[in-house]
């Protein structure tokens, strides 16, 4: 049997920008990609925190460091800059590769910077 399951998240990251002319996508700092094991061009859910909008598009690699996250296309119509977000992205998985499945879980701060696990626990999840 294989799962659905959860491999990278983004956790509370703000919206930068979102561009409704551009042809699609979400652009997301490639730091921040990294870290949550997110390529280039892969599906990504983004939910907001603040309005419950939920969407399915796919990711483009920004600067690095830079702490962009754009909304492009007609996602921009849904979520606006300053909007709190969570991006994730899924694996199909055995019932083999669940014993040791571990997510790639990335805090991060009003900036979009990317927040030591210890002190993402104390100070974000509230």
């Amino acid at each position: 049997m294989y799962r659905f399951m959860l491999r990278g998240k983004i956790h509370r990251a703000t919206i930068t920008d979102a561009n409704v002319d551009y042809i699609g996508s979400i652009t997301i700092d490639s730091e921040l990609m990294e870290l949550a094991d997110i390529l280039e061009n892969e599906k990504v859910h983004v939910v907001s925190i603040d309005s419950g909008v939920r969407l399915e598009t796919y990711a483009i690699s920004g600067d690095r460091g830079s702490g962009t996250i754009c909304l492009n296309g007609a996602a921009a119509l849904l979520m606006k800059p300053g909007e709190r977000i969570i991006i994730l992205s899924y694996a199909i998985a055995s019932q083999e590769e669940l014993s040791d499945w571990q997510p790639r879980i990335v805090f991060v701060d009003e900036s979009n910077r990317p927040l030591p696990s210890p002190e993402a626990l104390q100070i974000r999840l509230y």
